[in-house]
C-alpha cells in the first residue's frame, strides 16, 4: 500500500510538473516582452503610439499563469477533459495525438510522469516516510523540472533556483539531509565553481561555456545535498556530458550550437541521491586517501 500510494502520488505530481513546465518559459518570455514594451513607451513622444503600444502589451500579455487558462492543447488551442488529463492513463486513452487537431502529443508528459511516480517511490523506499524523504522527493521533483525546461527552452529559470535554495538550507537547519554546516558551504561552493570555470573558460577563449543558471542550479544542490556532494556531481555531470557530447558527434552533430547543461546536472544529481555513499567511496579510493 505505501509503494502504491507513493506511485500515486508521485503520478499526481508529475502532471503538475508538466504543467509547469510548459507554461514557465511561456511567462518567463511574456515578463521579458512586457519589460521590452515598457522601456519602449519612455523613447515615444506621441501619445498615440504610446496607447497603442500600451494596447498591444494588454493584449499580448492577457493572463497566463501555472493556473489559467484551463488545460489545452498546445497546436490547436482545444481544451482537455478531466479524463483526459489522468496522468499517462490520458495520454494512452488519446493514443498519443490531440481528439481535436490528431497533432501528435509529446512523449514527454507521460515520460515526466512516470520518472515522477518512480523518483517519489525510489525516495521514500529507500529513506522512509520521513522529513528526510520527504525533502528528497520534493528535491527530485525540482529536478525533472529544471532538466526539462532547460533541454526544451535552455533556461535554468530563477524563480525556481534562487528560492530552493533557500528551501535547502532552511530544511537541512533541521539537518533533513544533510548539517546545516555542511549545506552552507556546498551552497557556496556550488555556486563558486562553476563560476570560476565560466571565468576561466572566457578568459582563454573569448566565449561564454555555460550559462549563469548552471552556476545557481549547483548553488542550490549543494544547498541541499551538501558540500561533500559538489566534486560526485560535478565528476559525473561532466562525463556524462563528454559521453553525451561524443555520440552527437558520430551522429555528425553540429558541435558548435549549444548543449545544455541542467539535465547532466540533475542526472548527476540523482545518482548521488540514490547512490552517494558508494561514489564517495570509490573516487576517494581511486585517490587511495
Amino acid at each position: 500500500m505505501t509503494i502504491l500510494f507513493s506511485l500515486l502520488l508521485g503520478l499526481i505530481i508529475g502532471s503538475f510538473l508538466n504543467v509547469v513546465i510548459y507554461r514557465l518559459p511561456i511567462m518567463i518570455r511574456k515578463d521579458w516582452q512586457k519589460e521590452a514594451y515598457i522601456i519602449a513607451s519612455e523613447f515615444l513622444q506621441d501619445p498615440r503610439e504610446k496607447d497603442s503600444l500600451r494596447n498591444k502589451m494588454i493584449s499580448d500579455n492577457g493572463i497566463y499563469n501555472l493556473a489559467l487558462p484551463s488545460s489545452h492543447c498546445p497546436s490547436c488551442h482545444a481544451g482537455i477533459s478531466y479524463r483526459h488529463n489522468i496522468p499517462i492513463v490520458g495520454f494512452l486513452l488519446l493514443g498519443g495525438k490531440c481528439k481535436d487537431c490528431q497533432k501528435k502529443i509529446s512523449i514527454r508528459y507521460p515520460m515526466v510522469e512516470f520518472l515522477s511516480a518512480l523518483a517519489t517511490c525510489l525516495c521514500f523506499y529507500q529513506f522512509s516516510w520521513s522529513l528526510t524523504g520527504a525533502s528528497l522527493v520534493l528535491l527530485s521533483c525540482i529536478l525533472i523540472c529544471l532538466a526539462c525546461i532547460d533541454y526544451e527552452s535552455g533556461l535554468l529559470p530563477d524563480s525556481i533556483t534562487i528560492p530552493f535554495v533557500w528551501v535547502g538550507l532552511i530544511l537541512n537547519y533541521f539537518e533533513s539531509i544533510t548539517p546545516f554546516e555542511h549545506a552552507f558551504w556546498g551552497a557556496f561552493f556550488g555556486y563558486i565553481t562553476l563560476w570560476a570555470v565560466y571565468q576561466g573558460f572566457k578568459l582563454l577563449t573569448n566565449k561564454e561555456g555555460m550559462g549563469y543558471g548552471d552556476f545557481k542550479m549547483l548553488a542550490m544542490l549543494g544547498a541541499w545535498l551538501g558540500i561533500f556532494s559538489i566534486p560526485a556531481i560535478i565528476m559525473i555531470s561532466s562525463i556524462s556530458c563528454l559521453i553525451a557530447v561524443g555520440l552527437l558527434w558520430t551522429r555528425g552533430r553540429d558541435l558548435s550550437e549549444p548543449i545544455r547543461f541542467g539535465p547532466f546536472l540533475a542526472f548527476a544529481s540523482f545518482a548521488v541521491i540514490f547512490w552517494g555513499e558508494e561514489i564517495n567511496n570509490f573516487y576517494l579510493n581511486s585517490l587511495s586517501l
